[in-house]
């Protein structure tokens, strides 16, 4: 469908969360997903929204931090502006300011929270965490 012959799909113990690891990059799986929509848009009709993501860490603020310093200027170009967008589930031990300005000091760039050119989202999902780097456009989300 994608052009990877063995995706695995897995269920997660949040309800209504699956996750698919791919040889193919997250961000052409998205544009390889858009053009099946595109033709048949009742192929995903359960589906609400997926979200490609980059990296997988532990949940811990140092570690996400570290990861986010390491790797955007692989992302996010340096006239880009950007935000920093949060999601948690069942982890509110890390808070949610401390965490976002850890990692906005160590990124120059303007922050625009209504028009990024880029997207910096965190997904914590109890003991683990993804992160990705996108553009809003990379996430589809189904519309009613």
């Amino acid at each position: 469908m994608c052009g990877d012959t063995y995706p695995i799909i897995s269920k997660l113990t949040f309800p209504g969360l699956i996750t698919a690891l791919t040889e193919i990059d997250a961000k052409i799986a998205i544009r390889k997903i858009r053009k099946i929509l595109k033709e048949n848009p009742n192929f995903f009709q359960y589906i609400l929204k997926i979200i490609p993501i980059d990296f997988v860490c532990e949940t811990n603020t140092k570690i996400l931090a570290n990861l986010i310093q390491d790797h955007h200027k692989t992302f996010i170009n340096e006239n880009d502006s950007f935000k920093i967008v949060l999601k948690r589930r069942k982890h509110e031990k890390i808070e949610r300011n401390d965490l976002i300005e850890r990692i906005a000091v160590g990124i120059h760039n303007k922050v625009d929270l209504e028009n990024p050119d880029k997207v910096i989202r965190i997904e914590i999902l109890g003991n683990f965490s993804g992160v990705t780097f996108l553009q809003e456009e990379d996430i589809i989300q189904k519309v009613d």
